[in-house]
């Protein structure tokens, strides 16, 4: 018989993580603590869960911040031959996804787009969505259909609904990606959708168990809470996916007391370590997928990307968000001393606080990447220095 010694065992204190622990961690895991030199754009595509795709350029200046020797070529080459794929998964955006992804994800966020419908319900009275999912996938399987098209197509069968929510009825209900060349380097079109299944030849997957998903998660964005994986999602109700991980994972709290999941051998590098400028898209993945973007957005800068539906690319210092970017590349004028038919690009940084010498420095040797890379096609380009951005 085993004697008591009165006293209780006590589990070991969870661990707190800083904000500039959870940055530099975030960072490595988003490939922005250094540009990756062995991975492919669709290896990068699939480990980061997709990119943010509202515009084109953006995926093709998330890539060249990321990867060593990015050509855009090496994005625009998977999207022509349907291994990457444009659609609406997430949040309810155009994302870029791999071919396996795209037939997986969206069956996982498909509750969401059905939710997503009830904004609409006054524009559909008297609509059978069953009905108008078989007609409208009946149509883009036949050729590809824009939106308007889809509206047209739609409308004489139900003549009493608004014309806009049949189209998104139709958007919702359906997994339609963006047809090429829209999505192309320097060849893209008008948005054309169609099926995913049809696109690729194959069917989507069965609506999956999101713990899959929970894993890859945390690979890409973590560490993070049960709410910062439902703010990426879109989705609700997560918590008892991350409770039937929990045994496999390691919990952390951050300096507000929120519970943190994470994979134990994912990198946590330490928080002092150097984090490099980068240049980064209008709507970048790493600032809109955590409830809490403290992580990257000091809270003095929150709400300051965008301004009404309008987002602005963002550039880092230090590994937080410092400030807005723009690149202008006239079309109709030419550059003194320019080759025949080159335009000078024109590339201006606006920060939100005063920039050290060593900081205008960093940031101009990221800007001379990008301008002198295959990203730009000017033969000239000048780098300017905006004054600091008052709120």
């Amino acid at each position: 018989m085993t004697k008591s010694t009165g006293t209780a065992t006590r589990s070991a204190p969870i661990p707190t993580l800083s904000r500039r622990a959870l940055n530099r961690a975030t960072l490595d895991r988003q490939l922005l603590l250094r540009r990756s030199a062995g991975l492919s754009a669709e290896g990068a595509v699939a480990h980061l869960l997709g990119l943010q795709a509202q515009n084109v350029k953006p995926p093709y200046f998330a890539l060249a911040a990321r990867l060593e020797g990015f050509d855009p070529q090496d994005l625009s080459g998977p999207l022509a031959s349907r291994d990457l794929v444009r659609m609406v998964t997430m949040r309810s955006t155009i994302h870029l996804h791999t071919a396996d992804d795209a037939l997986s994800l969206r069956p996982l966020v498909q509750g969401a787009r059905d939710r997503e419908l009830h904004a609409f319900r006054k524009g559909l009275v008297g609509v059978d969505l069953g009905e108008l999912s078989s007609l409208a996938r009946a149509a883009v399987e036949e050729e590809p259909r824009t939106m308007k098209q889809l509206r047209e197509i739609l409308l004489p069968r139900w003549p009493d609904a608004d014309p806009q929510s049949l189209a998104v009825a139709a958007r919702c209900s359906l997994p339609l990606v963006q047809v090429t060349p829209r999505g192309l380097w320097r060849r893209s079109g008008q948005v054309a959708l169609t099926t995913v299944d049809h696109w690729l030849g194959r069917p989507s997957e069965p609506v999956p168990a999101p713990d899959a998903t929970v894993l890859r998660y945390l690979a890409a964005f973590g560490p993070a809470s049960v709410k910062d994986m439902q703010i990426w999602a879109g989705l609700t109700r997560l918590r008892e996916a991350f409770e039937r991980l929990r045994p496999q994972l390691r919990t952390f709290r951050d300096e507000n007391g929120v519970e943190l999941f994470d994979l134990p051998d994912a990198p946590r590098p330490d928080a002092d370590t150097p984090a490099p400028a980068r240049l980064l898209p209008e709507f970048d993945n790493l600032l809109l997928s955590h409830a809490d973007r403290s992580r990257v957005v000091p809270p003095e800068y929150k709400g300051r990307t965008w301004k009404g539906n309008f987002a602005y690319s963002v550039f880092l210092v230090d590994g937080f968000l410092a400030g807005v970017w723009r690149l202008e590349e006239p079309t109709g004028t030419r550059a003194a001393g320019a080759g025949a038919g080159k335009d000078s690009a024109v590339l201006t940084i606006e920060p939100f606080s005063t920039l050290t010498s060593a900081q205008r420095q960093e940031l101009t040797e990221e800007a001379e990447r990008l301008l002198k890379g295959p990203l730009s096609e000017a033969a000239t380009y000048d780098i300017r220095f905006g004054t600091v951005i008052e709120r």
